[in-house]
Order: structure tokens, then sequence, then C-alpha cells
């Protein structure tokens, strides 16, 4: 036992040191091959490649909350989209604010603007839902009440569904447009060296953990195939890209297809959004892990085991920082013999290395659609050590909150922050 203990010990520690680093090699190597073999003669286009004529009608859907503040925004972008035949819906659920009173004004004044509003909040998933039934077309485009979207956007997502007749979803690539804070920057370098570089290589294998609940394109009989959006998950993004892949519709990515969007800037609303992400990421792998025991769902299971191994890693680090505080303070003795071995300064080096590297391939990657990304280098080279954090943190409180939860209870919204007025 006192030499199997040890070897237990090595092991935890160099799955906790090095599962961070193999990662994010794994994604710079995967997203490089993705930009080499789908992006790499497109990236400097100003507007999509022709989509053949005549063009496919658009609903375009606005689920709001209290979305008074930056409603306008939202709507005049939308409403200014390059697209001959469109309509947006605004489902207003239950807002307390005058967001209700600005979607009728707009109406009033603007044919393509249909509004619905629901008596009492019911939740992002039954808006969606709600705005799916009642639209008129088959390709459905979902935006948040606080994004803006770039006016080619549409082009970019349709052109995926003429070249798949599988294809359920594509998702766009958000960009922040609140940089003013340390935080806000922070996570300018998040979108860029975490998040799109996943949505890239997730996309080289096939398929995506999540499409982005901030833009996303879907196709409604898909949807309908699907029973729509599930109203009692925390994340009805990852929810709805799960149960589409799962019945054998595709899923896919467009960089080009932009959003802008307000992000959190207070630790306390980052705080909140990343435990709801991390509650919803752990109710996904709770509903769906069946299918690692379902050899012809093989595709599906990168996508599966990469966050299960992120959820044992948290666990993990919990466990390692706890044996060695029970072993040092209660024992009188510390592990750090053990782990000497396994912490010497080149790994410092490799770590430092890593996120530089990292920083500099995000920098390339997102290059062309965000021209601001160069002031916000510095932050992007850091930002992989502050993602693990985040990971780590939120994903060991995620877990029991999640086992206590349990199913069938309505995932209702709360106004987010949306970040400093300026």
């Amino acid at each position: 036992m006192h030499e199997l203990l040890p070897q237990l010990w090595h092991g935890l520690l160099v799955f906790v040191v090095d599962y961070p680093l193999l990662m994010a090699w794994v994604w710079m190597a995967l997203a490089l091959v993705f930009v080499f073999r789908r992006e790499r003669q497109e990236r400097w286009l100003p507007s999509p490649p022709p989509v053949a004529d005549p063009r496919p009608p658009v609903s375009v859907l606005i689920p709001c909350f209290n979305e008074g503040e930056t409603l306008a925004d939202t709507l005049r972008h939308a409403l200014a989209l390059h697209w001959p035949e469109l309509e947006v819906i605004g489902i207003n659920d239950g807002s307390s604010d005058d967001t209700g009173a600005q979607l009728e004004a707009w109406a009033r004044v603007e044919p393509r603007l249909r509004v619905v509003h629901l008596a009492a909040n019911q939740g992002k998933a039954m808006a969606l839902r709600t705005g799916a039934l009642l639209a008129r077309h088959e390709l459905l485009v979902c935006i948040d009440g606080d994004a803006l979207l770039d006016p080619e956007a549409v082009g970019w997502l349709v052109r995926h569904f003429e070249r798949d007749p599988r294809l359920g979803a594509v998702t766009g690539n958000p960009r922040i447009r609140n940089r003013t804070t340390l935080l806000g920057r922070v996570q300018v370098g998040e979108f860029a060296a975490i998040i799109g570089l996943i949505k890239r290589a997730q996309s080289t294998l096939g398929g995506l953990f999540t499409v982005s609940g901030v833009i996303a394109a879907f196709r409604r009989s898909a949807l309908q195939d699907v029973g729509f959006w599930s109203t009692d998950m925390l994340t009805e993004d990852i929810a709805i890209t799960w149960s589409l892949q799962r019945a054998g519709w595709h899923v896919a990515y467009e960089p080009h297809a932009l959003v802008w969007i307000l992000m959190p800037e207070t630790l306390r609303g980052l705080w909140k959004q990343r435990l709801r992400w991390a509650e919803g990421g752990v109710q996904v792998l709770l509903a769906h892990g069946d299918l690692l025991l379902q050899p012809r769902q093989w595709r599906l299971w990168p996508f599966l085991i990469e966050p299960l191994l992120s959820l044992v890693w948290a666990q993990s680090v919990v466990l390692l920082v706890a044996g060695w505080l029970l072993t040092h303070l209660v024992f009188g003795a510390s592990p750090r013999d053990l782990a000497a071995p396994l912490l010497p300064s080149a790994g410092a080096h490799l770590l430092g290395l890593t996120c530089l590297l990292q920083g500099a391939v995000s920098l390339w990657l997102d290059r062309p659609y965000d021209r601001g990304l160069a002031r916000n280098a510095f932050w992007m080279v850091w930002y992989p050590a502050v993602f693990w954090l985040l990971t780590l943190s939120t994903s060991v409180v995620a877990l029991p909150r999640v086992l206590r939860r349990g199913r069938g209870v309505r995932a209702r919204w709360v106004s987010p922050d949306r970040g400093v007025r300026v």
C-alpha cells in the first residue's frame, strides 16, 4: 500500500499538470487543419460567396427579457441585414422594463418586424420555441437581445444549408463589443484564444460541443425533428446542439458570420455566467453520456470525452490540493519529494511557450474578423491560464448543483451583466 500511494499521487499530478498543456496543443493543431482545409481561401473576403437564386427567405428570432438598454441597436442591425426576404420576430418574454413598448413602437414603423408577448417569463428556450413556431420561413437565425449582426452574416450562414441537406444548425463568430475594462479585454482574448480555437478544432472532427446561443441558424424541420429547445436545460444552446447531433443532424461553424456582443465586466457577473455554462455542460454530459456505450455514435465521442476529462481534471486538482494539505498539516510531512521530479523549470518554460504560441496562433486565426485584436494581444497570451482557473472553479461548484437540481425544472433567465456603459 505504501508503494501504491506514491504511484497514484505521481499519476494524478502528471494528469493535472499535463492535461491542459496537451489540450492546448491538440486545439492548435486541429484548428490549423480547419484553416488550411476549409477557411484559407475565404479568410479576407468582405462578403459571402454567391448563394443560389432565388435566395431562401429567413426569419430572425430575437428572444428578449429586460433588454430595454440594448434593444434598439439590436433591432437596427437585424433590419439592416443584406438579405432580400427577411422577417424579424421579437419575442418579449414577460419583461418588466420597457422592452415590450419598444418592440411595439418599432413594429408600427417597420413592417418586417413582428412582435410576440409572453404574459410571464417562461425562459429563453420557450421564447425561442414560440418564435420558431410562428416564423414564416424554414431557415431561422437566432440571436440575443444585445447582439449586433454584421450585415453579411446571414449570407455566410445560409450557404451551409445549400451544401448539406442534413445540416441542422450552423453557428457564427461572436466578437466582444465592450473592451473598456480589464475583464472586457481579457474576454476578447478568450473568444479568440479559446472559443474560436476550439470551434475550429471541433469542426475538424465533424461536430461541435455547442453552437453559440448568441448567433446560430437552424433548419426548422430539424428543430421539429428533435422537439425544439429543452425548457429544463440551463444552457439551451448546448442542449439543442446535442439533440440535433444525436438525431443524426450535422452542425457547422462559420467564422465569417460575425455578431458583436456585450459580456460581463464585473467578477460577480462573470462568475454567474460561467457557472451557468458549466452547469449546462454537466447537464448535457449526464443526459448524453450513454452515447459512449453506443459504437454507432463514435463520431460524437470526442465531444463528450474532452469535457468529461475537463470535469475529472477539475475534481483531480481539488483532490490533489486536499491530499497535500492532509499530508502536510495532519501528518507533518509534505509530498514535495513526489512532486519535485514533475515540476522542473522546463515545465514552467513549456507552459509559458504554450501560452505564447496559442495566443499567436489565435491572433492570426481571428485577425481577418476583428481588426482590434492586436491591441489586446497581451491579454490573449495570458487568457489560457485564466480559462483553466475558471474551468476548475466552476466545474467543482457546478457538479453538485446539477446533481441536486434534477430534471424537469423550468430554466428561466435573469438579466445578465452586460458590462460597463461608457
